[in-house]
């Protein structure tokens, strides 16, 4: 948790906006796929997820699939994982031989993405795997760089990106914190 918001990093205006530009570069990318998968990290990821698959809709007349991944049983970091109960995962019609697109809310470390990775395995072998996130912020500890970016915000490492979501916060923002 953070001690308090130090600066508002980006308003509601901006996340649509991002979100209206990363839904067309996914469409660009994958050539209005049909068979397009969007698999959201749980909690926050879910919903940037089905809003890109709300615009998606909106921009191209079909929905991608959406499916929703809590990543953490295959962390290298077990630690991450306790203490808190595992969210459901889902991914209708698994993603066999289908375009992927893991979405989360902010990159840091990679450590999360590299274990949603691994667990779509379970899913099936997909024929591509793409990740777009609101927020990268920097700090890699794994050689994973998204495709799609909302917007990059170079932080300090005793900072805290918190994105808030309508749909469990009560309003759209993404702020700027420290570490409590």
């Amino acid at each position: 948790m953070t001690n308090g918001i130090e600066r508002v990093l980006l308003t509601q205006d901006d996340i649509r906006r991002a979100m209206t530009r990363i839904s067309h570069e996914i469409l660009e990318q994958n050539r209005a796929s049909s068979d397009l998968v969007l698999v959201g990290l749980q909690t926050r990821g879910v919903h940037v997820a089905k809003r890109l698959a709300d615009n998606i809709e909106r921009i191209e007349g079909f929905r991608p699939v959406v499916g929703t991944l809590d990543p953490r049983l295959w962390r290298d970091d077990p630690e991450v994982a306790s203490g808190q109960p595992l969210l459901p995962s889902d991914i209708p019609n698994g993603v066999d031989g289908k375009p992927v697109v893991i979405v989360d809310d902010v990159l840091y470390t990679g450590r999360t993405i590299r274990a949603a990775m691994e667990a779509l395995l379970d899913f099936g072998r997909a024929s591509r795997i793409q990740l777009a996130v609101l927020v990268d912020r920097g700090h890699r500890e794994l050689p994973i760089r998204p495709d799609f970016i909302g917007k990059n915000i170079p932080t300090a490492r005793g900072e805290r990106v918190q994105v808030r979501i309508t749909e469990i916060d009560g309003d759209d923002a993404v702020v700027l914190g420290r570490e409590g």
